[in-house]
C-alpha cells in the first residue's frame, strides 16, 4: 500500500505532495517483468500520475499520461483515479542500456528525449481536457515540471524517484509535487528554490526511513507547513469482463462473427494488469446479437 500526503504552507501560497510509491512500483514490476531502467521508468510515471490524480475535484475523475518518444521503451501510459490509485502499461518491458554518466539508470535513454508528453483528464465533462508538450529531458520529472509550467502556468518542481535492487525487485519508490500558487514573493521563491535543491534524491530519502510527510515538510521548512489530507494508494486496475465486453462490442458485429468462425476461443488480456477474460465462439456470437 502506498502512501501520499498533501500538505500546504501556513500562509496558503505553496501546495506540497509527497508520496510513496514502493508498493505499486513493486507491483507493477512483478505484472510487467520490467527490466531495471523501465521500472524506474514507469515507476516514476505511475508515482507523478498518482501525485495529480489526488489533484482532481471530482470522485469519479482521472488523469491518464502518456509519453510518446523515440527511445527503445516505446509508450508508456499511466493513470490514475482521485484517490491516488493507480495503473500502467509500457510497449516494451525489456530494455538493457549501460549506466549514464551518472552511473544511474539510463531512464531517459529508455523513454527517449525526442516525444511528446499528453496529459488527459476526464473531468466528468462532454470532453476530456488534453495537454500536450514535448519531451524535455525524458527523466519525467523535468517533463512534468514542463507542462505544468506550459499547459496550466502553474510554477512547479517535481521530484520523482525509484531505487532498483540488483535483483530488479524496488526498493523504494516515490516522489514529491510542490506548486506556488500566484502572488508568491521573490523571498518565497528564493527560500522555496533552496529548499528543493538541498534535497537529497527522493528515492534515496524512503530507503533511509523518511515518510512523504517528512519529505513534504523538507520541501516547505520554513514556512509553518500543515497537513492537508492523506491518502493509501495502490496500484489497481478497474478492468472487468464486462469491461471487455463492451470494448469488443465496440468491434461492430461482422468482425464478432469473423472472430468466432475462425477460433473456437479468443482470449483478450489486459495491458495493465495482464488478465485474461477468454470468450468461446457461442460467446462472441451472442454478443454480436446486441
Amino acid at each position: 500500500m502506498g502512501k501520499l500526503v498533501r500538505t500546504i504552507s501556513q500562509d496558503g501560497g505553496i501546495l506540497c505532495c509527497a508520496m510513496d510509491s514502493t508498493d505499486i512500483a513493486y507491483r507493477s514490476e512483478q505484472i510487467h517483468r520490467t527490466s531495471a531502467v523501465v521500472t524506474a521508468g514507469l515507476g516514476r510515471l505511475l508515482t507523478a500520475a498518482s501525485m495529480m490524480g489526488c489533484m482532481l475535484k471530482g470522485e469519479d475523475n482521472s488523469v491518464t499520461l502518456r509519453i510518446q518518444a523515440d527511445g527503445p521503451a516505446g509508450n508508456l501510459i499511466a493513470v490514475s483515479d482521485s484517490r491516488g490509485n493507480v495503473r500502467g502499461c509500457v510497449d516494451n518491458p525489456v530494455v538493457e542500456l549501460e549506466l549514464n554518466q551518472f552511473g544511474k539508470l539510463d531512464v531517459s535513454g529508455a523513454v527517449g528525449k525526442n516525444g511528446m508528453l499528453y496529459v488527459v483528464k476526464d473531468l466528468g465533462l462532454k470532453e476530456p481536457y488534453v495537454g500536450q508538450v514535448p519531451l524535455v529531458s525524458g527523466e519525467i520529472a523535468e517533463d512534468i515540471t514542463n507542462y505544468f509550467a506550459v499547459s496550466e502556468q502553474i510554477p512547479t518542481v517535481c521530484g520523482l524517484g525509484v531505487l532498483v535492487n540488483p535483483n530488479l525487485t524496488v526498493q523504494a519508490a516515490g516522489g514529491f509535487l510542490v506548486q506556488l500558487l500566484p502572488g508568491a514573493s521573490e523571498e518565497t521563491i528564493a527560500r522555496l528554490e533552496e529548499n528543493v535543491r538541498s534535497l537529497e534524491p527522493v528515492s534515496k530519502m524512503l530507503a533511509n526511513g523518511s515518510t512523504p510527510q517528512q519529505i513534504a515538510f523538507r520541501v516547505l521548512d520554513g514556512f509553518a507547513p500543515q497537513v492537508l489530507d492523506e491518502f493509501n494508494t495502490e496500484y489497481r486496475c478497474d478492468c472487468s469482463r464486462a469491461r471487455v465486453e463492451r470494448a469488443l462490442l465496440s468491434m461492430g458485429r461482422g468482425e464478432l462473427e469473423d472472430m468466432a468462425q475462425e477460433r473456437e476461443v479468443t482470449q483478450v488480456e489486459c495491458h495493465f494488469c495482464e488478465k485474461v477474460y477468454s470468450f468461446t465462439s457461442k460467446d462472441l456470437r451472442e454478443l454480436a446479437k446486441n
